[in-house]
């Protein structure tokens, strides 16, 4: 049985999933390391832009 997320844990998990990849050594491109969160977190395009601007804003 699958559980509803609010979408506010969804956009967590997500920016914790790409710092754990970038963590763990993953050189692929922010940018496609955010497409594949938006895929495995079923993100819509609001959410995606969240995490584009997230990770400008928090370079570092």
């Amino acid at each position: 049985m699958t559980t509803v997320m609010p979408q506010s844990e969804l956009n967590r998990k997500a920016v914790a999933w790409v710092c754990e990849m970038r963590d763990n050594g993953d050189e692929r491109p922010l940018s496609a390391l955010i497409e594949e969160a938006g895929v495995r977190f079923n993100l819509g395009p609001k959410d995606m832009e969240f995490l584009l601007r997230f990770f400008k804003e928090n370079k570092g």
